[in-house]
């Protein structure tokens, strides 16, 4: 069997979850299957592994057309393949278009969607109509589509209602154990900025409306003096969201010490040090399909602080692994706090008790990690895949 996997994230090209569930997917399942991955950006010296760069005359263009003009020459080269996978909007229209060019089975992997985004439209304008369309387009006409979560399948459902539920599968994102593990290394954290013998919650993600970042910034404001905030943050959206986060880092560095902004792209090992020195790992997205990031936190050993929204609640068993915090949301695909106040108090609350519990904090730490063993295996997740795929092509 030859499965094209298309994604536009792709290593070293890797700035979120999709593009990190990408990578280690195709690892898994070129164990036995012929994986040939179409991806954005620069030549990668992998073999099989295929990029594509916007066109000349589109290099000006609107993001979402800029997209289109990396699609196309993706579906051009798919010929020969038994099926398609796509990965986000950015490769949904390749995947549809060489469904209807080929005649080969689409698969689709749900990592977010859309209609769920609207601030989209602050990055890409009158693109994310068109992203909306691709993305409509290619679920309704996907052969499978797979979500990360039970609550990203639920999402998907109510924003595709034209569906056929059957048609949707949920396999959850996973975790390469091997690599994500605790790393005791207090030299380097300190290089970094960190004090590892200081208490600490630690933020890992993109600067986007999703994760939730000025609302964790509103609750540091009432954790205890001595501890930390250490946020791995970095890939803003827009200029706005960069200038709020900054704005909102710079009046907490103002009122108290410890305060730890890292807004590059950490190492693997840098990472899994932070998260091992830290006390406590912090999720205030108020849109998680799933969340790698947490994962990422749990085969650390880290207990995790997550909103109660998504995903989230399938990865952190509150009180076993962590704390899920409250959050009553708009209904209008933003996720915003009805009661923001309301919120942040709450996360700076769960934030606290979690801090000043260091045994609790530790045992809920070893059972994400255990968690993390039996439930988020990429061998696991790679042959739940390779089932779909199967079932498409007999």
């Amino acid at each position: 069997m030859r499965v094209d996997l298309l994604s536009r994230e792709y290593p070293p090209e890797v700035y979120g979850g999709a593009g990190v569930h990408v990578a280690e997917l195709v690892h898994a399942l070129r164990k036995d299957i012929d994986v040939r991955v179409r991806c954005f950006g620069a030549p990668r010296g992998e073999a099989h592994t295929h990029s594509y760069r916007v066109p000349d005359e589109l290099a000006n263009a609107n993001g979402a057309l800029a997209t289109l003009g990396v699609d196309l020459q993706m579906a051009q080269d798919v010929d020969g393949a038994d099926v398609v996978h796509s990965h986000t909007w950015y490769a949904n229209g390749a995947g549809h278009l060489a469904k209807l060019l080929h005649g080969v089975p689409h698969v689709v992997t749900a990592h977010s969607l859309e209609p769920l985004r609207p601030w989209k439209a602050e990055q890409l304008g009158g693109g994310y109509r068109i992203s909306s369309w691709i993305e409509r387009t290619a679920f309704e006409a996907a052969d499978a589509v797979i979500a990360v979560s039970g609550g990203m399948r639920r999402d998907i459902l109510r924003s595709y209602p034209a569906l056929d539920e059957e048609r949707v599968h949920v396999v959850y994102n996973g975790i390469d154990l091997e690599r994500w593990k605790p790393l005791h290394d207090s030299d380097l954290v300190r290089s970094l900025g960190m004090d590892p013998d200081r208490r600490a919650v630690v933020f890992v993600g993109r600067i986007t409306r999703q994760k939730g970042l000025p609302y964790l910034l509103r609750a540091a404001r009432l954790l205890p003096p001595d501890v930390q905030l250490v946020l791995c943050a970095g890939a803003p959206d827009t200029p706005q969201i960069l200038a709020e986060v900054t704005a909102g880092v710079e009046l907490l560095q103002a009122e108290r010490e410890g305060v730890v902004w890292l807004d590059r792209l950490l190492s693997q090992t840098e990472l899994s040090a932070v998260l091992t020195a830290s006390t406590v790992f912090v999720c205030p997205s108020v849109y998680e399909p799933l969340g790698i990031v947490n994962l990422e936190a749990m085969a650390c050993g880290l207990p995790v602080v997550g909103t109660a929204t998504g995903g989230i609640p399938e990865v952190v068993a509150d009180g076993v692994t962590g704390r899920l915090v409250p959050i009553n949301q708009a209904t209008d695909g933003t996720g915003t706090p009805v009661d923001p106040d309301r919120f942040v108090a709450d996360l700076a609350a769960t934030l606290i008790e979690v801090l000043d519990d260091p045994a609790r904090a530790a045992a809920m730490g070893e059972a994400g990690r255990r968690r993390a063993e039996t439930t988020f295996s990429w061998n696991q997740i790679a042959t739940q895949t390779r089932e779909i795929y199967r079932a498409l092509t007999h």
